[in-house]
């Protein structure tokens, strides 16, 4: 219980202060006309405003309130490696024993993770918020657990007590990073591109270490390849992209011993691989309603550069002249097909067949291109079936099928074979159906040369099924054969028409090694967290994919069918960094965020970024490795931290359950004392 003298006025202030005026004006009056009771007069006016000011006496029934103390667990990624999570929980114990000892002291304990997307660890945001959550005037205190590395500095609260801060890990600590410094989002494909790396040692470095370490660097999942680098230097790293659409590269540093974590040993570079242009060799036969449609749609792509040469000259017409005397530009077949063969990214040979214009010896070179990964495709006509076939030159090794001699001229609608639907090249393509609704399907064609498949793959057929567009792989390389001459009918809309325009420019993708088109491939994306898994296959089932997390976890992904040859997941990754996938003999990779997150740019445990702040509440830093400190109870303003020991300051605050207000002097005693005052002045100045 506790009282307090107030002042409530039984009039508004203005009114009383007023009233004050009043009575001093009379006081003076009296005074300048020698008034003997002027003082007796004073004092009832005195005694008057007093009673108008009517002086009370409060007393508050006031109920004493526990002090509170903060403390913040940093639970953030780099407070998960080596032993800094027992060391937190043996601090967080301590700290509830040492609390639970002051008495009349309540301790609120707030965790805090890593900061969503990368934005690390947002110690001094989770501290302001816990402060927002309790009465300021009962804050005693507060007491950071953490290793010192925290993303938000500039949002410290202002804290009305002693701030602490309780450091994990330890001083022999030591740590080495990959820092890629520089690093192109897409690169031109053939062209090398220079990517800056830097490998750092933090921490207390053993003497041991030497000043080069090994680094291991892998395209796309494949092999690594070792080696030996400086350390603490840039490090400009010529790079040539293998194939278009995304590359990812990935660069390891192996865990040298007493290493602190190997979080921050990898990281990854994805740059997308983008051709420059697109060269095309096509040869054309004798002149047919289907040249100027393959010339057209090479020649609307604004990046492919094309190098056609017709032969005009017709099969019957035999009038002795030499064949390199016909044409109005000497044809440099051996510039073409010897010496600048392996700048063409595709050659195509359009209704082609041997006239003694290209020698075997050029054929076999174009064989010798394909085994060495370069692109043909072959569009047949009539004469592939004849004895003039280019499948009877030494090109014939590497076809995928063979010609029976016999050319069907009926109409028929091209169709996606079972297979085809898997296919990348042709899965999906009757959505280009100029009449889906109705069912009309693609236009006709009216002429296929009949073919005996002995490789490769046949996704359309013609015919009473017979194949009409066959794929294969020779060598590093990739060939198509088309059997029929009259692709040119879908571009000049005929019955509508059909795609095949989508089909050349999946074909030529798919002849380029494209990821997208490839038949077997595992490939990720991510939004954020949440990762798409796409496993694309040939076959009718696939395996579980094994997902091997930054942490070294492994967990298994089952896939869905989604449709023919495409099977699904969705998985969320439950951390930012660099995630492993493999299924059967295809692998992938994919960071979630930067492969070494912030958490991991610095990750010794250092005081020196809340030093400043820690000082400026009077608190004190105390390493847990050299012991837990006790807690004390400090006056306000003084030093709150020593040897072994951390002070909190206690508040003192109170709730207030009542308050009772009684006047101070009755006012029939004002009313009384202050006549006796008038009537003795009246009478003092009456017998004068």
């Amino acid at each position: 219980m506790t009282g307090s003298v107030i002042f409530d006025p039984l009039l508004d202030w203005p009114l009383v202060w007023a009233a004050v005026a009043m009575a001093v004006l009379f006081v003076a009056v009296a005074v300048w006309r020698g008034l003997s009771g002027w003082w007796l007069r004073g004092l009832a006016a005195a005694v008057l405003l007093v009673a108008l000011f009517n002086p009370s006496l409060q007393q508050e029934d006031r109920a004493a309130l526990s002090d509170i103390v903060i403390l913040v667990v940093d639970e953030s990624a780099s407070q998960r490696i080596a032993d800094r999570p027992g060391q937190a929980a043996d601090a967080i114990a301590a700290v509830e024993t040492e609390v639970t000892a002051l008495g009349n002291t309540e301790l609120r304990v707030v965790s805090l993770g890593d900061g969503e997307g990368d934005q690390g660890t947002l110690l001094m945001t989770a501290l302001a918020e816990a402060m927002a959550e309790e009465p300021r005037a009962r804050l005693a205190g507060a007491i950071l657990l953490t290793d010192g590395q925290l993303h938000d500095i500039e949002r410290a609260p202002d804290l009305p007590a002693p701030l602490h801060t309780l450091l994990t890990g330890r001083e022999a600590d030591w740590d080495r990073r990959l820092v890629v410094t520089n690093a192109p989002a897409f690169a031109i494909l053939g062209e090398p591109v220079t990517l800056t790396l830097r490998i750092e040692d933090q921490g207390a470095v053993p003497a041991g270490v030497g000043a080069r370490a090994k680094m291991q660097i892998a395209v796309d999942g494949g092999a690594p390849e070792s080696f030996m680098v400086p350390i603490g230097e840039d490090l400009e790293l010529p790079v040539t992209l293998p194939h278009g659409g995304m590359n990812v590269i990935q660069f390891l540093l192996p865990v040298a011993e007493g290493e602190l974590t190997d979080r921050n040993n990898a990281a990854v570079v994805q740059i997308n691989g983008v051709r420059d242009r697109l060269r095309v060799l096509l040869v054309s036969g004798e002149p047919h309603p289907g040249e100027r449609t393959w010339r057209n749609l090479l020649k609307s792509d604004s990046s492919v550069d094309l190098v056609h040469f017709t032969i005009l000259r017709p099969p019957e017409k035999q009038d002795g002249v030499p064949v390199n005397e016909l044409s109005l530009i000497a044809f440099p077949t051996r510039e073409l097909f010897i010496d600048k063969i392996d700048e063409f990214d595709l050659i195509i040979f359009d209704r082609y067949k041997r006239r003694g214009i290209l020698p075997a010896l050029y054929l076999d070179n174009v064989r010798q291109y394909v085994e060495d990964g370069g692109a043909v495709l072959i569009a047949a006509g009539p004469d592939f079936a004849q004895a003039s076939s280019l499948y009877r030159s030494p090109l014939g090794e590497i076809i995928p099928a063979a010609p029976t001699s016999i050319v069907i001229e009926e109409g028929f609608r091209p169709t996606v074979t079972d297979l085809g639907q898997r296919h990348p090249v042709t899965e999906g393509l009757e959505a280009f159906a100029p009449d889906v609704e109705e069912g009309a399907g693609w236009g006709r064609w009216f002429r296929l040369i009949d073919l005996e498949t002995d490789a490769g793959h046949t996704v359309m057929s013609g015919i009473e099924d017979r194949p009409l567009l066959v794929l294969d792989r020779v060598g590093e390389g990739r060939i198509a054969l088309l059997g029929s001459d009259h692709a040119w009918l879908w571009s000049r809309g005929f019955e509508g028409g059909g795609p095949q325009l989508e089909l050349l420019r999946r074909l030529a993708h798919w002849m380029m090694k494209e990821p997208e088109l490839e038949e077997e491939a595992l490939t990720v994306v991510a939004e954020g967290q949440t990762m798409t898994i796409t496993r694309r296959t040939l076959g009718d089932e696939v395996g579980e994919v094994e997902l091997t997390g930054p942490d070294g976890a492994v967990v298994t992904v089952p896939l869905e069918e989604v449709r023919p040859g495409r099977f699904e997941a969705t998985v969320e990754g439950p951390e930012i960094g660099l995630y492993r996938l493999r299924e059967g003999g295809e692998e992938a990779v994919i960071a979630l965020g930067p492969s070494a997150p912030r958490e991991f740019e610095q990750t010794i445990a250092d005081a020196a970024l809340l030093t400043p702040m820690v000082e400026a509440a009077r608190g004190g830093v105390a390493r847990i490795e050299d012991g837990l400190p006790d807690l004390r109870k400090v006056r306000a303003g003084r030093p709150a931290a020593g040897r072994g020991w951390l002070g909190i300051t206690p508040r003192e605050a109170y709730l207030t359950a009542d308050v009772t207000v009684v006047p101070l002097v009755s006012a029939w005693l004002f009313l009384l004392l202050g006549s006796l005052l008038i009537v003795g002045a009246w009478l003092r100045e009456g017998r004068r």
